[in-house]
């Protein structure tokens, strides 16, 4: 298969499982090894700012809100989200460049197939309306914020869902399912951004020469922008009633398919 389409495929793998607890990164980096695409992280950040622009068109709102008020309450429970996603990216960067050489996403799928199967069980374990009855915050408090930057940090690892570490986090930290969806997705917002100021930096400081199929990528970046507008809505309307025990189960099926690729 061409670059070319192999680049699509990877667009529209991205615009639908960024916003599943299945880890597109992690997704990208098994098809970048399986049609033999070079500088795949590059590819990975790139298509990640795509399903960004999906992000900011849906949440619009909260993102303007934030935008316009960066120091009110929730300004500031996503500085407190995204300063631990930092520190902790900072540190075992070195590490995360060489997973995305898929060497360790076996490993990482599992976590994640883990970590939603115990999500799942303590949902069953206290009922929905348990969880989210009027005693519980009306938000995210600065707490499962916390929590849930220090999951997002370790998710930079692909195969370990971001959204899907973030979203269990803030659910067995004790908010409401479809707040969580929400802060999770705008917790995405910096780091994504971040990460591309980053990847610029390092590109225009070194020697290091991209290789990419430019009209694919181009492409794929819209894809993954169109597709990822339908899914992130899809994807806070059923947060409330998902079983992530079916996407645990697929993540050791693809867990131990990788194996074998």
């Amino acid at each position: 298969m061409s670059s070319f389409w192999a680049l699509i495929i990877l667009g529209i793998v991205q615009g639908v499982t960024e916003f599943l607890p299945v880890s597109s990164s992690g997704h990208l980096v098994l098809l970048s090894k399986i049609f033999g695409i070079e500088n795949s992280l590059f590819v990975s950040i790139i298509l990640h700012v795509a399903t960004l622009l999906s992000i900011l068109v849906v949440l619009r709102k909260e993102v303007w809100r934030v935008v316009r008020h960066p120091f009110r309450d929730e300004g500031k429970k996503l500085i407190v989200a995204t300063i631990p996603t930092c520190l902790i990216v900072l540190c075992i960067y070195p590490l995360i460049n060489e997973a995305f050489e898929g060497a360790i996403l076996p490993i990482c799928f599992i976590i994640t197939a883990i970590l939603l199967f115990v999500t799942s069980a303590f949902c069953q374990k206290k009922s929905f309306s348990n969880l989210n009855n009027e005693t519980q915050n009306s938000g995210i408090s600065y707490k499962q914020a916390l929590f849930m930057g220090i999951s997002q940090g370790f998710a930079t690892f692909p195969g370990i869902s971001r959204s899907g570490a973030t979203i269990c986090t803030g659910v067995i930290a004790g908010a409401k399912r479809e707040k969580v969806a929400k802060f999770s997705f705008l917790m995405s917002v910096p780091v994504i951004v971040l990460s591309m100021a980053f990847e610029i930096f390092k590109f225009v400081t070194s020697d290091e020469q991209i290789v990419v199929n430019v009209p694919g990528l181009v492409l794929a970046f819209f894809l993954a922008f169109v597709v990822g507008l339908l899914c992130v809505k899809a994807m806070i309307r059923l947060t409330q009633k998902l079983n992530f025990k079916w996407f645990s189960l697929y993540l050791v099926i693809l867990a131990i398919l990788t194996l074998f690729i």
